[in-house]
C-alpha cells in the first residue's frame, strides 16, 4: 500500500484524540461529516460498526495514501439506541432511562486504506446508580452530556453516577484501544511500529 505519513483519525471527539496521544500513536485530526441515522431493522452492533467505516471511508476517499481510523459509540438499553442528545430535553429523558439499571456501550473501531474497511466492535456493560432529578438538572447544567452518546461521560463528571463497569474503559469513552494492533493487523500493519517510528503499510 505504499509509505504513510500518518494515521489519520476521522473524528472530531477530543476524547479519542487524547487516547491516542495517551498511547503515543501518531495521528492528524480530519472530522468526517456524515449521516448517523440507524436503518430499519439494523441491530445497534450493525449500526455502530457501519457509521464507524462510514467515516474512516469519507476521509480515506480524500487520502488514499493513508491510512484512516473511524470510530462510533452508541447506548443500548431496552433494545433502543442513545445516541447523542439533540437538546436538554433529549438529555433529561436519556439519563432517567439509565438510572439505576444497566446498560451497554458499544464502540466499533473501523480502519480504512483506499476502498478497503476492516472494523471491530467492543461492548462494556455499565450499571449506573440511581439518579434524582436535582443531580440530572445540574449535570445537564454543566452542559458535558450534550455530545456524548447516551447522554454522560464516564472519564468526566458522569464518573459520579457510574456504579460499575464490565468491559474496558476505554470502550465506553470511545475507543477501545486495546483492539487496535488486532485492527491494525489486518492491513499488515504493526501499531507497535507506528507508535515508535515506522510508517509502511505492506500489501
Amino acid at each position: 500500500m505504499g509509505d504513510v505519513t500518518a494515521l489519520i483519525l476521522a473524528s472530531g471527539s477530543p476524547r479519542r484524540h487524547h487516547l491516542l496521544q495517551i498511547i503515543g500513536m501518531p495521528h492528524l485530526v480530519i472530522q468526517a461529516n456524515i449521516e448517523e441515522i440507524r436503518r430499519p431493522g439494523e441491530s445497534p452492533i450493525d449500526f455502530t460498526r457501519r457509521v464507524a467505516c462510514d467515516k474512516a471511508l469519507s476521509v480515506a476517499a480524500s487520502h488514499p495514501g493513508q491510512p484512516v481510523l473511524g470510530a462510533d459509540t452508541v447506548v443500548e438499553v431496552g433494545g433502543d439506541v442513545l445516541g447523542k442528545p439533540h437538546s436538554q430535553e433529549e438529555a433529561a429523558d436519556m439519563l432517567h432511562r439509565l438510572s439505576g439499571r444497566a446498560h451497554t456501550v458499544h464502540t466499533a473501531m473501523a480502519l480504512a486504506h483506499g476502498e478497503r474497511c476492516e472494523s471491530l466492535v467492543s461492548s462494556a456493560a455499565v450499571e449506573f446508580e440511581e439518579l434524582t432529578p436535582a443531580q440530572i438538572a445540574w449535570y445537564i447544567a454543566t452542559g458535558e452530556p450534550m455530545d456524548k452518546a447516551g447522554a454522560y461521560a464516564i472519564q468526566g463528571y458522569g464518573s459520579l453516577f457510574v456504579k460499575r463497569v464490565a468491559g474496558s474503559p476505554h470502550t465506553v469513552i470511545g475507543l477501545p484501544v486495546h483492539q487496535l494492533p488486532r485492527l491494525f493487523e489486518r492491513f499488515g500493519l504493526s501499531l507497535w511500529d507506528q507508535i515508535t517510528g515506522a510508517t509502511h503499510i505492506q500489501s
